[in-house]
């Protein structure tokens, strides 16, 4: 009985592996087109913002060098890049829906490939091609290491795929794995806040540090999101279950708190710092929540692997060199100079001076210091000299003025002053 079955069962058998075999190329081709769309809307995303922020910028300039009475938000351009930017955020927001995290996180530097390039283009002042190369040649050497980068990352990203059913995410969600990132993650998260609130520690990293912890809670969450929302006009209604609104508030709450640090950030360094370090800081935490959340490596081979940490090191050294290039803004000095007043003296406090001298770095409604100004706004230093009186009942001035060009007009303001 036993050997008159088997062949039977060996014959059942064969259908069936054939079968199997069959479906794993067309699962695979259909991966990578979901990699390639969620790719290709991310880096649709992100030039759109690109644009639309400079829009904006531009908007704002043109009503600052013009008599245009009006509000920037009543004007047509402003109006524009608003339309424009939330078009990209959607593009961005959807394209988690479709490819892996880790793949779309590092994308991100295609928005500052598109800043560097709108920078040149539409840039005010006049050159010479060789100061032009001398200047930017860093910007496009960056360039084309963002976009090898960028290339190296869609090509081997991680090419796991799975629906984001609220059954998937509530498994990813109590895994032990990401339950021990999560304490780890919490742990540094109040180590880095107790340093920044209590500590006065208000380095960039720091604080960068602690918007790229929020920022990898962010991104994993938005995955879900809108995993969840696709996967619900598919057919399959995922808005139902609990973990969906846990998400969201999760989302909307980590994203205000990043936002809260960025502009912290922003008002004690400079904004290209900020882009280069936390590209480079959010992208690797993120791509570790990922790798941790949603698995996105496993079943990946080592040479992939590496190729796309190949990629990701090239983007950051692109991001690096695009943002190193930037004119460094000159920090505004609220003071009026007291050297700068005709007639009056230098303070000093034990040869310490009370107001910074004038040549030191002065600026008013210019971009850059007024190093080479002419003598005759030059500070002059007015020496103390006591005068003897001869009699009680004339006043005679404290102070009189020693080698100074405008002599009888400053005697006579202190004149003016003491009556």
């Amino acid at each position: 009985m036993e050997g008159g079955n088997s062949p039977n069962l060996q014959l059942q058998q064969l259908p069936l592996a054939t079968a199997a075999v069959s479906v794993q190329p067309h699962t695979d081709s259909f991966s990578y087109k979901e990699n390639l769309i969620g790719a290709l809307l991310a880096i649709f995303g992100h030039l759109v913002i690109s644009i639309a922020l400079n829009l904006q910028k531009y908007s704002h300039i043109r009503l600052a060098g013009s008599k245009d009475p009006r509000a920037y938000f009543k004007t047509k351009t402003w109006w524009c890049g608003l339309f424009l930017l939330v078009l990209g955020e959607l593009g961005v927001f959807s394209s988690y829906a479709f490819a892996p995290l880790s793949l779309i996180v590092p994308l991100s530097a295609v928005s500052v490939i598109a800043s560097a390039i709108i920078g040149i283009i539409f840039i005010k002042e006049k050159w010479k091609p060789k100061d032009f190369l001398r200047r930017y040649v860093l910007s496009f050497v960056g360039c084309g290491l963002a976009i090898v980068g960028t290339y190296l990352l869609i090509t081997f990203g991680p090419n796991s795929h799975e629906k984001m059913t609220g059954e998937n995410i509530t498994r990813h969600l109590v895994s032990w794995p990401f339950l021990l990132y999560m304490l780890v993650e919490i742990v540094m998260f109040c180590l880095l806040l107790y340093f920044y609130k209590e500590k006065n520690a208000n380095y960039i990293v720091v604080i960068l540090l602690l918007v790229a912890l929020l920022g990898s809670m962010t991104v994993v969450t938005v995955k879900a999101v809108a995993g969840m929302i696709v996967v619900s006009i598919q057919g399959n209604l995922q808005l139902d279950y609990p973990i969906f609104y846990i998400m969201l508030v999760c989302m909307i709450a980590t994203a205000i708190f990043q936002a809260t640090f960025l502009a912290q950030a922003s008002q004690l360094y400079d904004s290209s710092q900020i882009a280069s370090i936390g590209y480079i800081l959010s992208t690797t935490v993120a791509i570790t929540a990922g790798a941790t959340f949603y698995l996105d490596f496993t079943g990946e081979d080592v040479l992939h692997i590496c190729m796309f940490a190949l990629g990701c090191l090239i983007a950051f050294l692109g991001v690096f060199l695009i943002t190193r290039n930037r004119k460094k803004s000159v920090p505004f000095e609220p003071y009026i100079s007291m050297d700068a007043m005709p007639g009056m003296q230098n303070m000093h406090d034990k040869g310490i001076a009370v107001q910074p001298d004038l040549k030191a770095s002065f600026s008013y409604g210019a971009l850059e210091n007024n190093d080479n100004m002419p003598e005759i706004y030059t500070p002059a230093t007015l020496p103390i000299v006591q005068e003897q009186h001869g009699s009680k009942g004339v006043s005679a001035p404290p102070y009189r003025v020693l080698e100074h060009s405008k002599k009888d007009c400053e005697v006579e303001s202190i004149h003016l002053s003491k009556k």
